[in-house]
């Protein structure tokens, strides 16, 4: 019989399906919070797959990818074990804010220390509870405010197993992006995690390409690991657009922007 399934000392048996609350650091006037998660244990062995959104509290795209997904009827033959975090920073999404209260980035403080700053003992938490109980993992993010990404994985694509998964995603761009100090992906990476970073839509706001994009590749990516029925590609299907690097272009002069060309098509050409 499979085991159960534990975090922070609770134990989800194999089939079911449990909402965790992970104890926060409790704000400055003594109020308790926790980082709620979905843990979907299936009854067969197979991959452990984490996905998170909100590691900055105004990118609210993931939340609602992650709750869509909750609700796909396939999950009650899971294979493997799903993690599903909506909201990592709490803090940030309750102030509508990109950093913790402490004006750090989450997504800088990783692995983080249970001594540290704010930012560092949730990112602490986040690596002890979540990510080293997984093989594998996939973090939901969008643009800044007032700017939108094209859907978009950002991965190690030098590792063959990682590559794989990006394709598996369904996205028009994967992009080969370097570690950055202090990140999710930095410490999965060190943890022999394979990872996906997904980018779309922008900060603040809820967009239904962005957040059908977003199911629909986690959903190709728990099929291409074995965890779901696998189903047929769509014919015709193009091939993303793979970059090496990226970089920005800024204007000349001073002035308003009018966007006449949709960033799709300026990716295609």
């Amino acid at each position: 019989m499979r085991l159960p399934f534990v975090i922070q000392g609770q134990s989800v048996a194999p089939g079911r399906r449990v909402v965790i609350d992970l104890a926060l650091p409790k704000l400055n006037s003594h109020t308790h919070l926790s980082m709620p998660v979905q843990v979907v244990h299936g009854k067969k062995d197979g991959p452990r797959l984490f996905i998170s959104a909100a590691i900055h509290g105004d990118e609210l795209n993931g939340i609602e990818v992650i709750r869509r997904l909750l609700e796909v009827k396939a999950l009650d033959r899971l294979v493997g074990t799903l993690v599903a975090v909506p909201v990592v920073n709490v803090y940030g999404l309750i102030h509508q804010a990109r950093y913790l209260p402490d004006r750090r980035d989450l997504n800088r403080s990783f692995p983080g220390s249970a001594a540290g700053s704010l930012a560092g003992r949730v990112a602490h938490l986040f690596i002890e509870e979540i990510v080293r109980h997984c093989t594998h993992g996939i973090d939901l993010h969008t643009g800044a405010i007032h700017r939108s990404n094209l859907p978009q994985i950002r991965a190690n694509l030098d590792d063959p197993e990682t590559e794989r998964l990006a394709r598996a995603f369904g996205v028009p761009v994967l992009l080969n992006s370097t570690l950055r100090d202090g990140s999710l992906r930095e410490v999965a990476a060190e943890l022999g995690i394979p990872m996906l970073l997904y980018e779309a839509g922008e900060g603040l706001r809820f967009d239904e390409v962005s957040i059908r994009a977003g199911q629909s590749g986690v959903l190709n990516v728990m099929r291409a690991l074995g965890m779901l029925r696998a189903s047929g590609r769509r014919k015709g299907e193009a091939a993303p657009f793979v970059a090496r690097s990226s970089s920005w272009t800024r204007a000349h002069e001073s002035g308003l922007l009018r966007t006449l060309v949709a960033l799709s098509k300026v990716c295609s050409e």
